[in-house]
């Protein structure tokens, strides 16, 4: 009677063996660590993914690592005795340091720059202006738009944010002038007048975009090369600023080196990449701590499974030597392991969506042009966390039974 039992139900003997040998304090502490795990890491993940656009917003056609130097101005540059530019040997010694992954002159104009503003309120103004370029390479944008054809376009230009706010808040304030959005200011055409040794030139211009990290008046180097050559070519300037890509933003050596030479690099730029890493190593030491406690939920339950095998293994042996498959008598193991990492993995994934609904509305308050990341990447890291775990539970399982 006890072998027809063995040979005609099997599934039900092994669900038999599980329901009395595995405690359900056991399985209850394996599911709320998982779960605890599962949200500490989609949580970061997502948190991540929903705050770096906000720390790098305004500037996003210039990577955070990205740090502008330049030389500090002292009495003696008052005096003309302080050269204010950057030779080809102090670029090199810069290019050359362990903390620098590459290194590159902003070009200045070396011609005079006059510009008029027609905006689309009729208002009209003229000032002295300058340019300055850099390669497209750091240029993190689409550079579709970054271009100049002579005659089919008109010039991008990129302005720092704080020109437009000293117009709005300043200047138009003071005078009774309408006040200027970003979107009106993108709008607006602006006519050049560049004037060199060799010559005069006149085109129309459009601003592109502003920036919160950049004191300068951007235009694409294709365009400035051009220019110099056809308006001052007998004209030599040297490079007052450098961009200089860091391979870490937090890099004591840099700053070690900035005081060395007495240099100095624009604060929001350096806040900003040190932000920037500082919030991904955080980020990675939360996520770090969910994935330790999942590892350490895995091992536990995957323990008690193999415990209660071995304990069983003549009952197990019984059942493959009357013909039954290790993947039938393994069954119940495995189908035990989906439900429990699928229930906390929807668990999980809800407590996101909750979680983010508290920083989202706090991100919206303060940033109201926020706008959150997708949920889907999120998604895609709970289904592939569940999946190389049930996998993992799947061979040690299969392993076990096969002995």
């Amino acid at each position: 009677m006890k072998l027809f039992t063995l040979t005609q139900q099997p599934c039900r003997l092994v669900f038999r063996l599980l329901y009395r040998h595995i405690s359900p304090w056991q399985l209850a502490g394996f599911f709320l660590a998982n779960l605890l795990g599962l949200c500490i890491v989609l949580s970061g993940w997502q948190f991540f993914r929903d705050v770096m656009p906000v720390m790098t917003a305004g500037d996003s056609f210039m990577k955070p690592e990205y740090a502008v130097v330049s030389k500090r101005v002292s009495a003696l540059g008052l005096l003309g005795r302080q050269r204010q530019g950057f030779s080809e040997a102090e670029q090199q010694d810069l290019a050359a340091q362990p903390f620098a992954a590459s290194v590159a002159p902003f070009t200045p104009a070396r011609y005079g720059v006059y510009a008029a503003l027609e905006s689309p309120t009729g208002m009209a103004m003229g000032t002295e202006m300058f340019f300055e370029s850099l390669p497209d390479r750091y240029i993190d944008a689409d550079l579709s738009r970054w271009h100049y054809e002579p005659g089919k376009g008109e010039l991008p230009v990129i302005l720092p944010r704080s020109y437009l706010n000293l117009y709005n808040f300043g200047y138009a304030q003071a005078r009774g002038l309408p006040t200027l959005t970003e979107g009106m200011a993108g709008m607006a055409r602006i006519r050049f007048t560049l004037s060199g040794t060799a010559g005069t030139m006149q085109l129309t211009g459009r601003v592109v975009a502003f920036s919160n990290r950049l004191n300068t008046i951007l235009v694409p180097q294709q365009f400035m090369d051009e220019s110099n050559r056809r308006l001052s070519p007998d004209t030599v300037a040297q490079p007052a600023r450098l961009v200089v890509s860091l391979k870490r933003p937090a890099d004591e050596r840099f700053a070690q080196y900035l005081q060395a030479h007495n240099l100095e690099a624009e604060a929001s730029a350096a806040d900003g990449g040190r932000m920037a890493w500082l919030m991904r190593l955080t980020i990675s030491l939360v996520m770090g701590v969910g994935l330790v406690i999942c590892a350490l939920a895995f091992y536990v339950l995957l323990l008690s499974i193999l415990l209660l095998l071995q304990k069983h293994t003549e009952r197990i042996r019984t059942l493959l030597l009357i013909g039954y498959s290790p993947a039938q008598v393994a069954w119940p193991f495995h189908l035990l392991c989906w439900v429990l990492h699928l229930t906390s993995a929807v668990l999980a994934v809800t407590g996101t969506v909750l979680l983010r609904r508290v920083w989202a509305a706090s991100l919206s308050t303060l940033y109201p042009q926020w706008e959150p990341a997708s949920l889907w990447p999120t998604l895609v890291v709970a289904v592939a966390l569940v999946v190389l775990t049930s996998i993992l539970y799947y061979r040690a399982v299969r392993r076990k039974v096969r002995l």
